[in-house]
């Protein structure tokens, strides 16, 4: 027997469902408004049906209650406010053209306090397309391609203006290494022949160029890795045929020049290294995290001796050059706000089998790694937490950098063959974002693509308002722009990561103190006043970060080190939008090596421009 539904009985339900769709619609739009929820949009035009849809039903009173059953569940997984993470949408960021050619491949390169970019490629195949001014010119009888070369092989590149000006290298510094000292300099060890064994520096100013100082170091290193150590001094580890660390500059005129490390000569494969350009890591404990090929130490520089081994990585293929995967410390956190014993945790993603290098050389491209390797190196028993990349093939050659926000930047590389000369195809062309803070499983997002391959020899940096700057791609002996698979590329691009979307604009912070260049000391109290001119500041979602930009080349970036900073109080003042966050500074060397970091403030992931501090 049918139930039919009087005048009245369908009078109330039209008023009950018309007072419960303005609720609803009230409070989608409410969600809406504060976290920008685009896909229930959908969801509201739904509910706005299901009136009209059920008054001229003649269903049963239990089908009635079902449909209001599944209109409150739609209301509560409607109203669920997503992650602060969830402004980063699949195909989302943008790329901008910065410059058609900077003359020059952006084999390595390093940002400096002044926002300026220090770029520079091998000197030893010919001439570039960039002239050295006032007539200058390096001549070299040695040199097999050409002896007389008054081309750049180096540039500086200003942020702001957008300009560069070329830089004169007197030696070859191919496939080298690098760091920044406390007070800015850029030291940069080793290279190819005439340069291996050379220290050269740079002291960023208008008219400054490169030093050189020969036999700087004890021994030739090319593909080497440093770290800059607690007490401002860095340590240079390993390069080809190079079992030993040593250290610039020495602690004094006795110390040993170099020290063995026979953890090289355990990771060394005979036919391809896959040790070179190590990954390593200055640990929350002072030791050094050293990871070649598929196995990793702690190592304690202090005594040359190796206080802990670590399992190997699952799958047991390499992750260093040539195989050339990638590898970050993800940001250190501290649960309280003078940030003591905070975890530190690596992540290391891509590259290529073991026997790739041998593969390419035949002309036999194999499928780069899918897989990222996640340790907690300061667990008394860790073990490694593997997870696969998206987008259906794995990479090699990318670059990971650490984002303002703490998430970090997968781009460049491949999907096919191996680091070298002409090995490798299948060029990634999409970016990938990974929050280590989502649960495993649902940390990367797939970005916009660039046009254009970044192969062997590109390279990316982070610069101070949030974008990352992209460069370089040569798989060539020389400057080949024809009849090539991938031509060598002199282009630079912007990539604006989905953060900096205008529709993020009213939750973005605007540092207003202290100054960009401030000093602080350790263990210092600091006020970070910001103005949220843009709309309302969410307390209980502000953090700051403290970046040390890295030197970046051959897909790992050197010092790249992270440290998140939890305001102990929030105040308001000076109006209703200007605020002042309660601050304390690292408290030791170890935690954070002297010298310059990029500060940033995040609200609700949306970071700020960043501003120069100076920790000494």
């Amino acid at each position: 027997m049918r139930c039919r539904l009087n005048v009245s009985t369908v009078g109330m339900l039209k008023n009950h469902i018309s007072y419960l769709t303005s609720i609803i619609i009230i409070l989608l739009h409410s969600a809406f408004m504060i976290v920008s929820l685009r896909p229930y949009l959908t969801i509201t035009l739904l509910i706005l049906t299901l009136p009209q849809h059920f008054l001229h039903s003649s269903s049963h009173v239990n089908k009635m209650k079902q449909t209001f059953s599944i209109l409150f569940t739609t209301l509560l997984l409607a109203i669920k406010l997503p992650p602060p993470s969830s402004v980063v949408a699949s195909g989302a960021g943008q790329w901008q053209l910065v410059h058609k050619s900077i003359g020059i491949v952006a084999m390595h390169m390093q940002l400096l306090h002044t926002d300026t970019v220090v770029i520079f490629d091998r000197t030893d195949f010919g001439l570039s397309n960039l002239s050295l001014p006032g007539g200058r010119c390096r001549h070299d009888p040695n040199e097999k391609v050409v002896k007389t070369d008054c081309t750049a092989h180096s540039v500086e590149y200003d942020v702001a203006s957008n300009t560069f000006r070329p830089l004169f290298l007197q030696t070859n510094i191919w496939c080298s290494s690098a760091s920044v000292d406390a007070d800015g300099t850029l030291v940069q060890t080793g290279g190819f022949n005439d340069g291996d064994r050379i220290v050269r520096t740079f002291s960023p100013c208008a008219t400054c160029d490169w030093q050189e100082f020969p036999d700087g170091l004890a021994v030739r290193r090319w593909y080497a890795t440093n770290q800059k150590l607690p007490d401002g001094r860095q340590i240079i580890i390993g390069g080809r045929r190079q079992f030993n660390y040593e250290f610039y500059p020495k602690s004094d005129a006795t110390a040993k020049n170099t020290y063995s490390l026979p953890f090289l000569v355990q990771t060394n494969d005979p036919s391809e290294e896959n040790n070179l350009y190590p990954f390593v890591f200055l640990n929350v404990d002072g030791t050094l995290f050293i990871f070649a090929n598929n196995k990793a130490i702690l190592l304690d520089y202090t005594k040359n001796a190796v206080v802990k081994t670590f399992p190997n990585i699952p799958g047991n293929d390499p992750r260093c050059y040539p195989s050339t995967g990638s590898a970050v410390l993800l940001p250190l956190r501290s649960k309280n706000p003078q940030f003591f014993s905070p975890e530190a945790e690596v992540l290391i993603c891509g590259g290529a089998p073991r026997g790739a290098y041998t593969q390419a050389k035949k002309g036999t491209f194999i499928g780069a790694l899918r897989t990222c390797a996640r340790i907690k190196i300061t667990d008394p028993n860790p073990t490694w937490v593997m997870e696969t990349m998206p987008g259906g093939k794995g990479r090699l050659m990318s670059d990971m950098i650490i984002l303002p926000n703490g998430n970090v930047l997968i781009v460049n590389g491949a999907g096919l063959g191996s680091a070298g000369w002409e090995f490798g195809r299948d060029p990634v062309l999409a970016p990938f974002v990974y929050n280590p803070d989502k649960e495993s499983g649902s940390r990367f997002e797939i970005l916009n693509a660039t046009n254009t391959p970044r192969m062997y020899h590109s390279s990316a940096v982070l610069v101070r308002d949030g974008r990352v700057l992209v460069a370089g791609s040569n798989p060539h002996v020389g400057y080949n722009f024809s009849h090539v698979i991938f031509p060598t590329e002199l282009s630079m691009e912007a990539f604006s990561p989905p953060y900096l979307e205008t529709a993020f604009h009213s939750m973005r912070p605007r540092i207003v103190g202290p100054e960009s260049g401030t000093k602080v000391a350790y263990g210092q109290k600091v006020k970070v006043r910001i103005d949220m001119a843009g709309g309302a500041l969410v307390r209980s979602l502000v953090r700051v970060t403290v970046l040390a930009p890295p030197f970046t080349t051959h897909s790992f970036s050197m010092n790249q080190r992270m440290l998140v900073l939890e305001p102990s109080h929030v105040t308001n003042v000076d109006g209703p939008t200007t605020f002042e966050l309660d601050l304390t500074t690292p408290g030791s060397p170890i935690l954070a090596p002297p010298g310059f970091y990029l500060l940033f403030v995040v609200h609700q992931e949306i970071p700020s421009e960043g501003i120069w501090i100076q920790i000494l």
